[in-house]
């Protein structure tokens, strides 16, 4: 796909649904000397360390390329489900933080969840790579779109038309990053993902904010479903209120309407 393409089909995307942010393409790199030129690691950029899903407020608000190593990230959970860890058993540590701060009813609970999300292995990537989907000089892994419900209706309305299939959720409440970041890459299907407790303090991400999230390669063919799906009885963002009736009022307002003879 060219970087013409992406240009057009990000800004297609952003206009029919009316989007606030970006949306994010992201790579998973084998290394981290493959950041791009000019990519901003928070490590060394700002002097910080954060969490990913601050890395996706940066790509998707400020329109930033952001690279994400071991070093850069400071997120525990998130370090141990995107292999950043050295955990001998990352689904036995998330576990034990989920018991330890009360997410969990037991440990038996605890590590059920836990076993149940999706991650890379201890070394599996060196890097996470992160740009506005319409600056994004790579082939992305992952896209990621976040939206109000009613415009992630739509991106699931389009891929049910592409592909005939209904979009999975896996909804835990916290760590979605692996969800919305991972999953699709891992599963090569999208994700709706309600954005985790963390993500709503350290990234900003708003109460009326989900997230569609889905594998890069069918970018061109989810922007070609799109203003297609729903086009007989005229769908789109935002929805059009129904008109074609007679509002029916309070007594009060009929009663007054007589006297002065409108109605």
């Amino acid at each position: 796909m060219t970087e013409t393409n992406y240009l057009e089909a990000a800004k297609f995307i952003r206009d029919d649904l009316r989007l606030k942010t970006f949306p994010v393409a992201v790579k998973f790199l084998k290394d981290k000397a493959d950041f791009p030129e000019k990519t901003r690691r928070p490590s060394m950029a700002m002097g910080k360390r954060i969490a990913i899903c601050q890395g996706l407020t940066m790509a998707r608000n400020y329109g930033w390329t952001v690279g994400l190593a071991k070093e850069d990230v400071i997120c525990v959970p998130a370090a141990i489900v995107f292999g950043f860890s050295g955990s001998a058993d990352q689904t036995k540590s998330l576990a034990r933080l989920f018991c330890k701060i009360n997410f969990a009813g037991s440990d038996d609970l605890a590590q059920q969840e836990t076993s149940s999300m999706c991650r890379f292995a201890n070394g599996e990537i060196d890097g996470i790579l992160m740009a506005p989907l319409e600056k994004a000089s790579f082939e992305p892994d992952t896209i990621v779109i976040y939206g109000n419900p009613a415009q992630v209706m739509r991106l699931t309305q389009a891929w049910s038309y592409l592909t005939g299939e209904r979009v999975s959720g896996h909804f835990g409440g916290k760590v979605e990053c692996d969800e919305c970041l991972i999953a699709p890459f891992k599963t090569q299907s999208p994700r709706v993902v309600i954005p985790g407790h963390g993500e709503r303090i350290f990234a900003a991400t708003q109460d009326d904010e989900l997230v569609f999230a889905f594998p890069g390669k069918f970018l061109l063919e989810l922007t070609r479903a799109l203003p297609e799906v729903g086009k007989a009885i005229g769908a789109r963002y935002p929805l059009t209120p129904y008109q074609n009736f007679q509002p029916d009022f309070p007594k009060p307002h009929k009663d007054l309407g007589k006297e002065l003879g409108i109605l």
